[in-house]
């Protein structure tokens, strides 16, 4: 992760954005959350593409 002066850190080493977040938690959620929007994107467009 890039430096950043704005975050602060938690007892457990998590970064915390000025605003509260807890950024390294919001990433750690994000990886289970499933696919991402251009991840669906490009599996639709492939599949499309072998119906044609």
């Amino acid at each position: 992760m890039k430096k950043n002066k704005n975050l602060a850190r938690t007892q457990d080493g998590d970064h915390i954005a000025s605003s509260g977040t807890n950024v390294d938690a919001v990433k750690r959620q994000n990886k289970q959350s499933g696919l991402t929007y251009n991840e669906v994107k490009n599996l639709l467009a492939e599949s499309t593409r072998e119906h044609n």
